[in-house]
């Protein structure tokens, strides 16, 4: 079992830059990837970023180049850090937890309350 608190939201700028946290708990052989999530009001929940046990790095189109998950293994945390942030990217940002079944990475962790990114003048 992962558990997983995110953490590190806030009221920023546009331009501005944001590194969020997701501490983990629980064996880092449990799950295939890590994965970073945000719903914006009135929109459905997409994969913003996802980092893989191998190494691998997927993202959203509207973030590359600005944004980056990185892992640190040791303190069994997740980041994202966030630069030149847009006001599209307000929404609630979730960390999880994701396992291959075989065809697909599917969310392996509960969600939790996520955190707030608000970016706005």
């Amino acid at each position: 079992q992962v558990q997983l608190v995110e953490s590190g939201g806030g009221l920023v700028q546009p331009g501005g830059s944001l590194r969020l946290s997701c501490a983990c708990s629980g064996s880092i052989f449990s799950f295939n990837a890590l994965a970073w999530y945000r719903q914006a009001p009135g929109k459905q929940r997409e994969l913003v970023a996802r980092l893989t046990n191998g190494g691998s790095t997927t993202y959203v189109d509207s973030v590359k180049g600005r944004f980056t998950i990185s892992r640190d293994n040791v303190k069994n945390t997740v980041y994202l850090q966030m630069n030149s942030l847009k006001p599209e990217d307000t929404a609630v940002y979730y960390c999880n937890a994701e396992k291959w079944d075989g065809r697909r990475y599917a969310v392996f962790g509960s969600w939790g309350q996520g955190t707030q990114v608000t970016v706005s003048s």
